[in-house]
């Protein structure tokens, strides 16, 4: 089968190949893969990929051969899968636990967009606690997961301020339920009881100065890559009791596959919009990837199979 394999080369991270097919475990199913979407912390990884790496996390497309042990969905459904490695190829193995049902209502190209940024901001506001009625800030809106979070956090309630890089993102953002823009974190007025906080750099003292008193920050990201600096003396001077937490996406108490159905119940409903920014035939795989590297796409990125 084809699949996409990282090549270490900055200017073309991916290249197809034919590659063996996979061979499901017992509680996998074989999805032939009709869409996958691209993150842009993928792109840092393809930087110096491990030798045998298959990238993949997000995947759309239709069980062809069920999990053995009888879990998960059954045959020829449709499905959004969120494999840890593998997706970007004609056919994954998908642990069972982690697929949902894709009804027929919500597209191949919106359930690929779902995984990653929409467990990442599912968890995350999970993580901060109830928001209604709450000021938050999040950093880093432009992005897949800013704009699930801006919109799940307003539909729960939240006074959400996003910053964002220009006006046009900001403007989607405003559509999504964001009560104020700002294109720097230094701009934003506080306090805020929650700040969402995923660019780190010179944005993370910053954002934590805008705490409100016992206030949290979840610093769930760097996507500046520029390492964060903290002065304990100007954080003591700042909010009182504040606390800085880290999230990782993965440590939940709900399975993947229970997110991945209240994510996909979610946009069925017209609940939650996946801001899909480009969409490509899997063969420009390489060129979509530097763009989101190089920040040229707005929200999510998805290939199709053709």
């Amino acid at each position: 089968m084809k699949a996409l394999i990282p090549t270490g080369d900055p200017a073309e991270p991916v290249v197809l190949a034919d590659v063996p097919e996979p061979v499901p475990r017992a509680n996998e199913a074989l999805v032939k893969v009709e869409a996958f979407s691209v993150n842009r912390g993928e792109t840092f990884k393809l930087e110096a990929p491990a030798p045998g790496d298959r990238p993949g996390k997000d995947i759309a497309g239709l069980v062809v051969q069920p999990a053995a042990d009888g879990t998960g969905p059954a045959g020829i459904a449709r499905v959004v899968g969120h494999p840890m490695a593998g997706g970007w190829a004609e056919l994954a193995a998908v642990p069972a636990d982690a697929l949902a049902v894709l009804p027929d209502t919500v597209s191949a190209l919106q359930g690929a967009a779902l995984p990653l940024a929409g467990l990442t901001a599912l968890r995350l506001l999970r993580t901060a606690g109830p928001v209604l009625g709450r000021r938050v800030l999040v950093t880093g809106a432009s992005g897949g997961v800013g704009h699930f979070v801006t919109e799940l956090a307003a539909a729960a309630g939240a006074e959400v301020t996003a910053v964002t890089r220009d006006a046009a993102r900001g403007a989607r953002l405003t559509e999504l339920g964001a009560a104020a823009i700002v294109h720097d974190p230094a701009d934003a007025r506080g306090p805020y009881d929650i700040v969402l906080e995923s660019t780190g750099g010179e944005t993370l003292p910053v954002a934590l100065a805008r705490l409100a008193r016992r206030g949290t920050l979840v610093w769930f990201g760097q996507a500046s890559r520029t390492p964060a600096t903290l002065d304990f003396f100007d954080f003591f001077d700042g909010p009182e009791s504040a606390v800085i937490r880290h999230f990782h996406y993965l440590d939940a108490d709900t399975g993947l596959g229970d997110d991945l159905a209240a994510l996909v119940r979610l946009t069925a409903e017209g609940r939650l919009h996946p801001e899909i920014g480009r969409v490509a035939d899997w063969a420009d795989t390489a060129t979509v990837l530097t763009d989101l590297r190089d920040r040229r796409i707005r929200g999510k990125a998805v290939l199709t199979l053709s």
